[in-house]
């Protein structure tokens, strides 16, 4: 089915059908209803270079990748954001589009994208604290949305994230409660603006326990198997090992359950852990019982509301910020209990 197809079904001109469905107000609202009743029917989608010839926009909304970044291409966490925000898009009439760029031509690389009219709008994810590329987008005055916030930029702009310091001092608490003293946490690279929330969240529920933290049971790096899996082996050689953990990613927590099992600890039962569940469409934490007591907050989720979320800035680019923060649910699975009476 094509445009001139539906037009001959619906009697009208190309014209007439092309401006009903890309909203033009000269169209009567009962022409547009049959219009896009008999689109629906007929499972026509207007092709999205040609309305955007009709509107003047590109419907294309980009993802720029800096070369440090690359890897997150294939992180579970990004793919699952990418396929929520690329649903809200396809309903949307809106394509997506990736591109790479330099660290240190970050701004030229978002330039070129607005000059040459490639995009109407971009999505900045993982922001660092103190990040750069805020103030830059900000600075073009260009619509954009950012998964997440940055610490230290104090410039308006439109942003989505998870309520993370507040969810960490959640699990902190819960192991506390739990009778759990010796806590350690296995967090994202710190740089990052979300792992300094958690850090924080955690340090936060220490203090108003009156724990000290030890440095010695606080890691820091890439959210990877290996290194749950190492931080792990690594903390429970110590003197005083800990007796839970607190880990930034399902991802990590499955290398902090290898480290246990490979010297016949069990999870829930002599170490707690928990973690937090980006509720990943193909890494699900267990079935009817969770495995992991988790923060769960839906990245999938997440993608969708920040494209309806720019797709409303393109449209109104005068609107006041928006701005969106998600609480994370605690769910208690099977990797956490009380601290066990050897300590």
């Amino acid at each position: 089915m094509n445009l001139k197809q539906l037009s001959e079904i619906l009697d009208l001109s190309q014209t007439t059908v092309s401006r009903a469905l890309n909203g033009y107000p000269e169209v009567s609202e009962d022409t547009r209803l049959r219009v896009q009743a008999a689109a629906d029917k007929h499972g026509y989608r207007p092709n999205s270079r040609a309305k955007g010839l009709a509107t003047g926009k590109s419907m294309v909304i980009g993802h720029v990748i800096p070369s440090s970044s690359q890897h997150e291409m294939v992180n579970p966490i990004f793919g699952d954001f990418v396929a929520g925000a690329a649903k809200k898009y396809a309903e949307c009439g809106y394509d997506m589009m990736f591109t790479n760029a330099e660290d240190t031509s970050i701004e030229q690389a978002y330039r070129n994208l607005f000059q040459r009219g490639a995009v109407d709008g971009v999505v900045l994810q993982g922001p660092k604290v103190n990040e750069p590329r805020i103030e830059v987008l900000n600075r073009m005055a260009v619509p954009f949305i950012v998964h997440g916030r940055s610490t230290g930029v104090n410039v308006p702009y439109d942003w989505i994230d998870v309520n993370n310091k507040s969810s960490f001092m959640r699990a902190t608490r819960f192991l506390i409660d739990l009778g759990h003293r010796r806590i350690a946490l296995i967090n994202g690279l710190e740089d990052m603006d979300f792992a300094q929330r958690r850090r924080d969240g955690f340090l936060e529920a220490m203090r108003q326990a009156e724990l000290p933290p030890d440095p010695k049971l606080m890691r820091s790096a890439e959210m990877t198997e290996v290194y749950g899996h190492h931080e792990t082996r690594d903390m429970l050689q110590l003197d005083n090992p800990p007796t839970a953990i607190l880990t930034s990613s399902m991802i990590s927590a499955i290398g902090v359950r290898r480290a246990l099992e490979e010297i016949g600890l069990e999870m829930g039962r002599d170490v707690s852990v928990i973690a937090h569940d980006d509720d990943l469409s193909y890494l699900k934490n267990g079935q009817d019982v969770p495995i992991f007591t988790a923060t769960r907050s839906s990245v999938r989720q997440a993608g969708e509301l920040a494209a309806e979320m720019l797709i409303d800035r393109i449209k109104s680019p005068n609107d006041p910020i928006k701005t969106r923060l998600l609480e994370a649910e605690l769910v208690v699975g099977r990797s956490t209990g009380p601290v066990p009476n050897r300590f």
